[in-house]
């Protein structure tokens, strides 16, 4: 038999709790249906009858036909939302109290628990060089623990290979649904995107979480430091004002040439730092999209 680690359980609980305040705290209220303004695509006309609700009357059509037709969408029933977490060994790093993959975690559970309670379906996968945990959707409300479980048991050493890793799960993810992706985007542009591309192609409307440390977008190091390498790479003993610049300019640049491929395909680029209120922004996001 055996006997859980007291600490992952631990783990599991707080993860678990924090997102429900998230969610009730910020977020109840403000947006009735998660899928509110994600992956709804035009499937179909048909005739109104008393009762329905007008907004969704094709004004065009009655133009022409002088008969009330509704527009219909698909997924108006159930939505499957996959929870994509980055938890390879960079996603480690925390310059104050919680990690980016704390954070990338808390943020994911959030999203899973708002999801479960408009009785849709989440699954999960977190990745590492390969999916290492791997949870095919449900819409039990008890798939919440069961996705924090998954996520405790991350992060891993060695690196995310992001894109391939996507490229990989597109091809299991089923149909059409809602791809929410949490990373610090530490792999080669191109293969970040190819990895997006494939998910597009599946037709899924994807969201990208970019999770970084406050210390990794200020680079405010004063003093002669020694950066410990993570997923292979070396240390380097440096001094930070110096190279500040270079820093960001690469940094800019980097996160910059996302970022347009994300908004070339149609992606949602959101940023989260792991110093700010993880409800006030996951809430900025929804409320953006709800207006669009």
């Amino acid at each position: 038999m055996n006997i859980p680690d007291p600490k992952v359980l631990a783990r599991v609980d707080r993860l678990e709790l924090e997102a429900k305040q998230v969610v009730e705290g910020y977020l109840s209220g403000r947006h009735r249906s998660p899928r509110h303004g994600f992956a709804v695509e035009f499937a179909q006309h048909r005739e109104y009858a008393p009762g329905d609700d007008i907004k969704h009357i094709d004004w065009k059509v009655y133009g022409r036909t002088e008969r009330f037709h509704l527009k219909q969408y698909e997924q108006e029933t159930n939505l499957v939302a996959w929870l994509l977490i980055d938890a390879s060994e960079s996603m480690s790093y925390g310059s104050g109290d919680r990690t980016k993959y704390d954070l990338a975690c808390s943020a994911a559970a959030a999203m899973a628990y708002l999801v479960l309670t408009q009785t849709d379906s989440i699954g999960v996968a977190t990745l590492a060089g390969s999916a290492r945990g791997f949870l095919r959707p449900s819409g039990q409300i008890t798939q919440l623990r069961e996705a924090c479980r998954v996520m405790a048991d991350g992060p891993f050493s060695g690196p995310a290979r992001l894109g391939a890793v996507l490229n990989e799960l597109a091809g299991r993810t089923g149909r059409r649904g809602i791809a929410f992706v949490f990373s610090d985007l530490l792999d080669d542009v191109p293969d970040i995107l190819a990895g997006l591309q494939h998910l597009r192609y599946q037709k899924h409307e994807v969201v990208l979480f970019h999770t970084l440390d406050a210390a990794e977008i200020d680079f405010n190091f004063r003093n002669t430091t020694l950066f410990r390498g993570l997923e292979g790479l070396p240390e380097m003993l440096t001094d930070p004002p110096g190279i500040r610049d270079s820093y960001l300019k690469a940094f800019n640049e980097h996160v910059g040439a996302i970022e347009a491929g994300c908004r070339g395909m149609e992606i949602d680029f959101v940023r989260l730092r792991t110093d700010a209120d993880l409800g006030h922004d996951l809430a900025a996001y929804l409320q953006k999209r709800h207006a669009r």
